[in-house]
């Protein structure tokens, strides 16, 4: 999309707008109309301003491994890896997680191939990414690989999202990862590009073959460093905002708080599992289970009072 965004006359286009009131009262037409036509403002205001990046989709690889979680121990993505996706995506109803899991692997193997064979014939390779525990871990294992295909000297150059920025209004703004950069945003970050040489290259695939020989359940970044920690991690930010609930409340509640008030990087998936480890061990009960069509952390849990006679 930013390869294109903000080309030619703003056309218009599908916009989501969420709106609500703390009272939880239902917001008027006019309300609605007010929010719909400043979205629809700001998005033309953006398209405007845009700079398209240019080039083709083609030449764009992405690699969804989510390797901060889980067995890393495979230099390339097999079944360890496979099992590791499908736990995580097993939260979602239908079995699509097993689906994806089998997609994502698929094509990673063959966009892995495609961009070896095209770095061999000197093309030259630009990686985005940022202090986002899974693309940090990506960006590690991608540096690996290249270590092993020894490409050649200003072959390859980086750009790290920046830990925050400041926007036109001169507010802080904080993106926790590449994702949250907007289609007419990415032509900003250029001046940020660094060449890196074989010497860093071979330094962040030691470092990941350290990571490796460790093979933690869990990689997390502290003080800007990736590193190995236990599955537990998390859990206080988790558990900080279970007390804050009352004795029932609603599971996916509590890990939209946890996603986007602490900003941890981590994904619904992993809180959800650690949320079930406490069900496991009797700090939490289920009341009523999610329905069939939607992920299993949409039920209602209560809390569990331990009593000393």
């Amino acid at each position: 999309m930013a390869q294109r965004y903000g080309k030619g006359k703003y056309q218009g286009g599908c916009i989501n707008v969420l709106i609500s009131h703390t009272d939880g009262s239902k917001p008027s037409k006019r309300e609605i109309k007010a929010v719909k036509r400043e979205a629809e403002e700001k998005e033309r205001l953006a398209w405007e301003s845009a700079v398209p990046l240019g080039g083709n989709s083609s030449d764009i690889y992405g690699f969804s491994l989510m390797l901060s979680i889980g067995d890393i121990s495979e230099n390339q993505p097999d079944i360890k890896r496979m099992q590791t996706l499908e736990r995580l995506y097993s939260i979602y109803p239908n079995n699509e997680g097993h689906e994806a899991a089998q997609e994502i692997l698929k094509s990673t193997n063959e966009n892995l191939k495609t961009v070896q064979e095209r770095t061999a014939a000197g093309e030259s390779l630009r990686i985005w990414y940022s202090n986002q525990p899974d693309e940090m871990c990506g960006f590690y294992w991608f540096m690996w690989q290249l270590n092993q295909w020894k490409v050649s000297d200003g072959q390859v150059c980086i750009v790290k999202l920046p830990e925050w920025e400041v926007d036109k209004k001169g507010n802080i703004v904080r993106k926790s990862n590449c994702g949250e950069v907007s289609p007419g945003e990415w032509n900003q970050y250029f001046e940020l590009q660094r060449t890196v040489s074989p010497v860093f290259i071979q330094s962040c695939a030691f470092h990941w073959q350290e990571l490796q020989i460790e093979n933690a359940p869990l990689r997390a970044v502290l003080n800007g460093q990736l590193v190995s920690t236990s599955e537990e991690i998390y859990d206080d930010f988790i558990s900080r905002e279970i007390a804050a609930e009352s004795e029932e409340f609603h599971e996916a509640m509590i890990i939209g708080r946890v996603l986007g008030k602490y900003q941890l990087g981590i994904s619904d998936s992993w809180v959800a599992f650690r949320i079930e480890e406490m069900i496991h061990a009797g700090k939490l009960t289920v009341v009523s289970a999610a329905d069939e069509d939607m992920p299993v952390y949409h039920r209602r849990l209560k809390k569990c009072t331990h009593r000393t006679v």
